[in-house]
Order: C-alpha cells, then sequence, then structure tokens
C-alpha cells in the first residue's frame, strides 16, 4: 500500500510558478513510477506529466516546455515545478504511483492516488 499526499497549490497569477510536492509513505519509493494529472471543473481528468521507474521523464503537450517533473528518492518526494502558468491551468492536480513500466499516460494505469490539491491560475 502507498499512500500520497499533495501539496503545494494555491492562487496565483498569470506567468507565475508553482511547485507541486506529492510525498509518498508505505512501499519502496523507488519501484515505482510517479505521474501528475489534473482535472479542470466540468472536464475530464488529464495526464500532465511522469517520470518512470528508469527516470525517463514525459509531458502532455499542453505543458511541455513549461513544467518539469523530478523526484527525490531520499525523501520520498516527487515534485512537479509549474512555470508560466495559463489560466487554462486551473484544475485541481492530483500525483498517482504506478507500478507499469514504459511510459503509463492513462489514469488506469495508476495503481495509487492522492487527494488532490488545487490551483487556480488569474489572468
Amino acid at each position: 500500500q502507498v499512500q500520497l499526499l499533495e501539496s503545494g497549490g494555491g492562487l496565483v497569477q498569470a506567468g507565475d510558478s508553482l511547485r507541486l510536492s506529492c510525498a509518498a509513505s508505505g512501499r519502496t519509493f523507488s519501484s515505482y513510477g510517479w505521474g501528475w494529472f489534473r482535472q479542470a471543473p466540468g472536464k475530464e481528468r488529464e495526464f500532465v506529466g511522469g517520470i518512470n521507474r528508469s527516470g525517463g521523464r514525459y509531458y502532455a503537450d499542453p505543458v511541455k516546455g513549461r513544467f518539469t517533473i523530478s523526484r527525490d528518492n531520499a525523501k520520498n518526494t516527487v515534485y512537479l515545478q509549474m512555470n508560466s502558468l495559463k489560466p487554462e491551468d486551473t484544475a485541481v492536480y492530483y500525483c498517482a504511483a504506478t507500478s507499469r513500466l514504459g511510459y503509463p499516460s492513462q489514469g488506469s494505469e495508476y495503481d495509487y492516488w492522492g487527494q488532490g490539491t488545487q490551483v487556480t491560475v488569474s489572468s
């Protein structure tokens, strides 16, 4: 079992930056790949980016060049650095853990989820 706790969300202006954190507890942190998803009001949950078990990073097109995922195995924490934020980035952001290899980007490929943290970007 893995427990995930996101933090770092808030209200910012367009162009600002935020860093989200996802602290994990439970089974071996390095055994999992990690993903970030988001869900805006009235929209389906969408993949934002991930870092797989090998350390490979991959991102959805809307955030490429602006968002960066990293992990700190010593702290059992995954980060999502978000720069040049836009109003369309407003959503609840979730981190998730997967035992799958490769580059999982579907929610169904993830085994554990955090409770989410709200990010609101004003124009």
